[in-house]
């Protein structure tokens, strides 16, 4: 029998056609161009069942509780398919596979979260091999969140989007590509994680107040002050270099140090591409620590967003959070 794949279309570029004011998703046009594709009508290729969400979304518009829709969607229909496509936009796909990889607790199928940068209606588009690959990779041994976009399979809560023209627009800039998709689609196995054999668990979860700050030169106590007051549960602060702010404004540290101890959970990653915090390697990373904030390590800020929104949500209190934001859960971290 032919595998099949379910295919949760939640919008974005490969989706939209042409509007008054530029792309748009469009009801119905996305089944209609698969259903012109001779291609997925070959033996190669699995069944495959289509369900566009209502309403289709611009990914600029995806928001936590549409995370969890897509979870709980794809929870539904775990036992009658072997693996998921997510179709969705790029602007925000980063963090979409990063909070699936937390919701979907148990995962032992693939998850492929997929999409393109030019609609799949237009003459030249990237959008059909994405499509194609998607579907194929879909049904390999592979129970993780991917993303699988241009000529590389990468895990899900690694990627971050480094271009807004590229067809390749995707990286995993701390963690090695999953596989390759060339001329074959060639997976690295040994990168691939093992499935626990532990049945999948969407959690319901509340809706904490979770939220993101890159240090600039110039920042004001005041600005972070005012972002840190309640209702704020969290905050993922972008960090110069290995994990520093300005040392010289006693009273951001100040602000720090009272949100920390108001419950608030800080984790602190670098604005860089790659690497990782490391708290001890200078006096203002060692103030940060004293104040309070955790180190997330080389996690991706979409990552480390998505991350706490989970945990919080989950209603860990702020000691326990802090101590699984150190833990890797995903592969999200490196230890």
């Amino acid at each position: 029998m032919k595998k099949r794949v379910y295919i949760a279309a939640t919008g974005g570029t490969i989706a939209m056609g042409n509007g008054p004011d530029g792309y748009v998703p469009r009801p119905g046009f996305l089944r209609a161009q698969m259903q012109a594709m001779p291609e997925l009508q070959t033996a190669e290729m699995p069944d495959y069942v289509l369900e566009e969400y209502d309403p289709l979304l611009d990914s600029a518009n995806m928001t936590p509780a549409g995370w969890l829709r897509i979870a709980r969607d794809i929870a539904a229909h775990y036992a009658g398919f072997d693996g998921f496509v997510v179709l969705h936009g790029t602007d925000t796909m980063a963090y979409t596979a990063s909070a699936l990889a937390f919701l979907l607790d148990g995962l032992a199928k693939p998850v492929i979260v997929t999409g393109s940068q030019i609609p799949l209606g237009e003459v030249r588009n990237d959008a059909r091999l994405n499509l194609i690959t998607a579907l194929q990779v879909a049904v390999a041994p592979i129970p993780e969140v991917c993303v699988c976009f241009g000529s590389r399979l990468l895990r899900g809560c690694r990627v971050v989007k480094v271009s807004a023209g590229g067809l390749d627009a995707f990286d995993s800039p701390n963690f090695p590509a999953l596989g390759r998709c060339g001329v074959d689609i060639q997976v690295d196995w040994k990168f691939v994680r093992a499935s626990l054999g532990s049945p999948l668990v969407v959690k319901d979860l509340a809706a904490p107040f979770v939220a993101a700050l890159r240090v600039f030169p110039g920042i004001r106590a005041g600005v972070l002050a005012n972002i840190l007051q309640p209702p704020l549960q969290g905050l993922v602060l972008e960090t110069y270099g290995v994990g520093n702010i300005p040392d010289r404004d006693p009273e951001l540290l100040t602000a720090l140090e009272q949100a920390a101890r108001r419950g608030v959970v800080i984790v602190n990653c670098t604005q860089c591409l790659t690497g990782s915090v490391d708290m001890h390697g200078y006096a203002t990373g060692s103030a940060l620590e004293r104040a309070g904030v955790v180190g997330g390590g080389d996690m991706t800020a979409e990552a480390a967003l998505a991350k706490l929104h989970y945990l919080l949500g989950l209603g860990l209190a702020p000691t326990a959070v802090k101590a699984e934001i150190g833990r890797d859960l995903r592969g999200e971290l490196s230890v």
